[in-house]
């Protein structure tokens, strides 16, 4: 993968360049979630990138870009993408950001809105981590640093996935990779991600500042970041479209990869035709 150095931090990204015929396509940003990689859209991409240029980025410490001894809190991961999309002179870009990195995806929104086309937020919050979970993913995340993720494959499989997606035979194969790449990952750099996104603060306050064209969209079944907090965001970001996806837990992109693939592409293009 390339790697970009930006923000003090050696950050992994894919980037599908312009599709053929079309050098002036918009970018298509997409920033995973927590214990996943950029990887967790290869559905959308593989469709999307026809029309678009399509860039994703590994935050610190998941995927392919190496942990960092620190900046692990949300507002850091938001100057690395901000970074990033000014050292690929991307701007302005439609992001997609998924759970952690919907987290990202407002606080670009929000403050630096002049990159961006639009906004899409899939399984996020713009809360705080409720205590009774947080309490739980700090010792998940303790148990991870020091016996890798077998011991917490259960409990984390079961905040990850729907009921629906786990108990499908065809699931298999996409857990299993899912799980391999985890193991790539090194545990200090996967507990250090854990705990940023477990102490990020709400920001449920600026959300009135988002101002682009804006898509929230939640699995029916998301355990980790329920409708209720999509339909708060959706509330508090004027002129924002809200979609619940039925079967779908908190990894919408890969349990109802049809269904968001529709979605987001019928999104993109309803933005760029009023531009």
């Amino acid at each position: 993968m390339p790697t970009a150095e930006v923000n003090g931090a050696t950050i992994a990204y894919t980037d599908t360049g312009a599709p053929p015929g079309r050098p002036d396509a918009p970018a298509v940003v997409f920033g995973h979630g927590l214990l996943f990689s950029g990887w967790m859209f290869h559905p959308q991409i593989e469709a999307l990138r026809e029309r678009y240029r399509c860039v994703t980025v590994d935050w610190r410490g998941q995927g392919d870009t190496p942990a960092t001894p620190s900046g692990y809190d949300m507002d850091t991961l938001t100057a690395d993408a901000v970074a990033l999309i000014g050292h690929l002179g991307l701007g302005p870009v439609h992001w997609v950001g998924l759970s952690m990195g919907g987290f990202v995806g407002q606080r670009i929104a929000a403050r630096h809105g002049e990159l961006l086309r639009s906004l899409t937020l899939l399984d996020t919050s713009a809360d705080g981590e409720p205590a009774d979970k947080a309490a739980e993913y700090r010792l998940l995340a303790r148990v991870y640093r020091f016996t890798g993720v077998g011991p917490v494959l259960g409990k984390v499989k079961a905040a990850m996935f729907g009921p629906a997606f786990l108990a499908d035979p065809a699931s298999e194969p996409v857990i299993e990779e899912w799980v391999r790449r985890l193991r790539r990952c090194g545990r200090a750099g996967i507990r250090k991600a854990v705990l940023g996104v477990i102490e990020r603060e709400p920001f449920q306050a600026e959300l009135s500042r988002i101002t682009v064209p804006t898509l929230v969209a939640v699995g029916a079944d998301d355990l980790a970041t329920p409708p209720a907090d999509a339909e708060r965001i959706a509330a508090a970001v004027e002129g924002a479209r809200l979609e619940v996806v039925p079967g779908s837990g908190h990894s919408s992109t890969l349990e109802q990869p049809a269904a968001l693939t529709a979605l987001i592409g019928d999104f993109l293009a309803s933005v760029d035709v009023r531009r």
